[in-house]
């Protein structure tokens, strides 16, 4: 039996029928680019999220880039980041000319560490960007203390943890930006890129909507320079069909993942050094990725591939170690934790239309390539 790490075809075949006549509705108008259907996506992500505003934007790599943009933030300037994410998160970062500051993440939630948040802070410190990573929200209440004592700025890379809650509160809505990708591979995810930036302030709304169209206020007039970072609808039209089913899609990852840390929760209480399981301790964890850590992982995934499993590795190299940022100074060593999630690290399918024999398969040939009984 073959479980692939993925498998869209099944998602959309659940709901062809309104993702056809979303996308017919779109060609029929011939109004691609932005519009009423993508005004009509903002609507529903803002309310999904809790938020005031919601600007759809080209991707979730440019949610962040434009809301740097919208900050003013740039040469001289200091952003604290997590290592441990996709290279997007510093990327935009490098990209308005700033300095990524990378703090080492917690160990159990592979999340951005509170405590090394604030031994990064210093003067020319302008943001801090938290990511959500694989679905579960990074201690939001200790990160916006921390930015409060410094009058900085929050952007939450939120591109894996649509609909992921603590508290009262959902992934996006907690600090001054939330920052969406619709990836296709995402929970909620287009069919080509796509993002979305949310605010709760008025005025920052006002400056993304503006960066998004190259800087323009009235029309051909640009008080500002910005970028082409618009939605086109075709891509909004698929979110806002898929956005009703995404609680459920969330509920039966959330149900898969619960099963897999059932089958291999034994191994983990014995071998902890061998198996480590993802860990809840957030309100509501999406599991856009299901992520264990083992060790001699090379040689695991190979036995999950010989039996035709699926997997990936979410990161292989951890951000500080990239070559395009050795200038900064990072060695190996400097950021433990995030070098052995790095080292250990692999992805195994979690996708809503699993099913159970389908995860048994998983875990069967996992415990095997451990060394315990299937």
């Amino acid at each position: 039996m073959k479980v692939p790490l993925l498998d869209l075809t099944a998602q959309y075949a659940s709901i062809s029928d309104e993702i056809d006549a979303a996308v017919a509705e779109v060609v029929t108008s011939q109004r691609f680019i932005l519009g009423a259907v993508v005004e009509a996506c903002e609507d529903a992500i803002a309310g999904y999220t809790g938020c005031a505003h919601a600007i759809g934007v080209s991707s979730g790599t440019d949610a962040l880039l434009v809301a740097l943009m919208a900050e003013g933030i740039g040469p001289g300037d200091e952003v604290v980041t997590t290592p441990y994410s996709f290279f997007a998160t510093a990327g935009v970062i490098a990209r308005v000319g700033a300095t990524p500051v990378f703090a080492d993440i917690d160990p159990v939630t592979l999340n951005l560490d509170p405590a090394r948040v604030a031994e990064c802070v210093t003067k020319k410190t302008r943001a801090i960007i938290p990511v959500h990573i694989f679905g579960q929200m990074a201690d939001m209440p200790a990160i916006m203390e921390i930015a409060r004592s410094h009058d900085l700025v929050v952007i939450e890379d939120a591109a894996q943890s649509i609909g992921a809650e603590d508290g009262e509160r959902r992934a996006g809505s907690v600090g001054h930006y939330g920052c969406f990708s619709f990836f296709p591979s995402k929970n909620l995810g287009c069919f080509g890129d796509g993002g979305m930036v949310v605010t709760n302030d008025a005025a920052r709304a006002d400056r993304v909507r503006a960066l998004r169209v190259h800087g323009e206020g009235v029309k051909y007039h640009h008080p500002v320079v910005g970028g082409n970072f618009r939605l086109d609808a075709l891509q909004a039209a698929v979110i806002r069909a898929k956005l009703p089913h995404l609680d459920d899609w969330s509920d039966a990852r959330g149900a898969n993942a619960a099963l897999y840390s059932h089958l291999l929760d034994d191994i983990a209480r014995r071998k902890p050094s061998c198996l480590t399981l993802p860990r809840v301790v957030t309100d509501r964890h999406v599991f856009n990725q299901y992520v264990v850590r083992v060790t001699d992982r090379d040689r695991v995934r190979e036995r999950l591939a010989s039996a035709g499993v699926g997997t990936a590795i979410y990161y292989p190299l951890p951000l500080h170690l990239q070559e395009c940022f050795a200038a900064l100074g990072y060695r190996r060593g400097d950021l433990p934790e995030s070098e052995r999630a790095a080292d250990r690290a692999i992805a195994l399918p979690i996708y809503p239309e699993l099913s159970t024999e389908q995860i048994r398969r998983v875990a069967g040939v996992l415990r095997r390539a451990l060394g315990a009984p299937a």
